[in-house]
């Protein structure tokens, strides 16, 4: 009896321990494990209202009781298996949002919580500019550093391409510019946005030409040329076609004011606060692998405040300020993918990749060192309501007011996150005494006759 009135309270103290461990995050020696497999329906019901009010409510819910810790896998697979429903820790104190979601000061530019620039940034409208990513020859690609936000998506096969935001900034030199993909019909809406795209298959322009905002859309596949629409050609020896169109933002706003769709409307849904949240976790190296086909690595730099991105482990820069790839906000999101077989011919060799951004799904938050895990959230399908990152209990997570990133991913498993740094220098030095060069694209147009062709 003796014994067992010494150990019983030993037993109560681990118990109380265990309770108090995290279950929706697990650390591992300094890594942030999140190789969570993909995506599964995840049930908000005791986590997330229905859906925000127009003001947020500012109360915590009582705390969640943390869910058995997922099974991982060391290599990522675009086959995934459904696994344990996402739950969240406690939920850090709500903070006040005097920028966004839904409201923004005047003068300020709601993609990014800071001031326009100036009036014509302000008058303008979002502008969508699909950029490549792959082949590698593609990089460094130009004015990428100058838009508000990159999306990154998997274009098909592993294989990224960029949807980068443009307002406060008007580049004369953006690309190079690219094909337009399902997922674009629904960012154009998110976004109430212009989109400038190279061309696309024949089953997207027809949903394009049939949509309520195909006026918003530009693109040489509609006849949009040089001296118009700022789509021009830059030849280059030894680069194929495909890779030789670019942009000059301005031009293609000043034909978008005489079709009269230039109109600067408000995309809602970031909230940004100079202060973060409390309870992150560290967060100075984010690598994200699409299958072994194209990956990217963030390391925060503390002397800047920013992330600095690498690709395919080397530094990736803009060849328009020859500044490497940087990021105030990295918003890592879980997104369902759906093969599209039917948009196209039955036995057809073609399908489409539907990336489904409505509805929510998690998320990582990852800023000034930190990341948050919460969910992603888009309230509608209505113009102008544009994604939201969240925690369980509807609180908005606060941004670092400047430019963000959106990493979007099949599923966690693809994703690692650690407080140490990769030695991104040895590993750029091993790769280039063995790399052919990147070629680099020098501005300075020189367009065809037809850059349609």
């Amino acid at each position: 009896m003796r014994r067992f009135s010494l150990i019983f309270p030993l037993i109560i103290a681990l118990v109380v321990v265990m309770a108090l461990m995290p279950g929706a995050v697990s650390g591992q020696g300094d890594a942030f494990q999140t190789n969570t497999p993909p995506p599964v329906e995840v049930n908000f019901a005791t986590n997330t209202p229905s859906g925000p009010t127009n003001t947020p409510t500012p109360t915590l819910t009582p705390s969640v009781t943390p869910s058995a810790t997922p099974t991982y896998t060391d290599t990522p697979s675009p086959t995934f298996t459904p696994t344990a429903t996402f739950t969240l820790t406690d939920t850090p104190t709500p903070t006040p949002t005097p920028i966004g979601p839904f409201s923004y000061p005047e003068g300020i530019n709601p993609l990014t919580g800071l001031m326009y620039p100036n009036e014509e940034a302000m008058a303008r409208r979002n502008l969508i500019v699909k950029i490549s990513n792959y082949p590698p020859l593609v990089r460094p690609q130009s004015g990428v550093n100058q838009a508000d936000v990159v999306y990154e998506f998997e274009a098909e096969g592993g294989v990224t391409r960029f949807a980068a935001i443009f307002r406060s900034n008007a580049p004369d030199h953006v690309g190079s510019v690219r094909s337009a993909r399902l997922s674009d019909t629904e960012l154009i809406v998110m976004y109430n946005a212009l989109l400038a795209y190279s061309g696309t298959s024949e089953p997207i322009q027809r949903i394009i030409l049939a949509a309520d905002w195909v006026y918003q859309t530009f693109s040489p596949l509609k006849g949009d040329g040089c001296e118009d629409a700022g789509f021009c050609r830059f030849p280059r020896e030894g680069l194929a076609l495909e890779h030789t169109l670019f942009l000059n933002t301005q031009t293609l706003w000043d034909l978008a004011t005489r079709r009269n769709v230039n109109t600067g409307y408000k995309a809602r849904g970031f909230a940004f606060n100079e202060t973060p949240d409390s309870g992150g976790l560290p967060a100075n190296d984010i690598f994200i692998d699409w299958y072994g086909q194209t990956d990217a690595r963030w390391q925060f730099d503390a002397t800047t405040g920013r992330y600095l991105r690498y690709t395919d482990g080397v530094a990736h820069f803009d060849v328009l300020d020859n500044q490497q790839l940087w990021a105030d906000n990295i918003v890592i999101i879980e997104v369902p993918h759906n093969e599209r077989p039917d948009l196209f011919p039955p036995g057809s060799n073609y399908q489409s990749l539907e990336i489904a951004l409505w509805d929510q799904g998690r998320a990582y938050l990852i800023r000034d060192g930190q990341v948050y895990q919460g969910y992603w959230r888009r309230r509608d399908r209505e113009p102008g309501s544009a994604l939201q990152v969240i925690y369980g209990d509807n609180t908005p997570m606060m941004m670092k007011p400047g430019r963000t990133w959106v990493e979007v991913v099949r599923g966690f498993g693809d994703v690692a996150i650690s407080e140490n740094q990769q030695d991104m220098v040895a590993t750029g030095t091993a790769i280039a005494l063995s790399a052919t060069p990147t070629l680099t694209i020098t501005p300075g147009p020189s367009p065809t006759e037809n850059p349609n062709s």
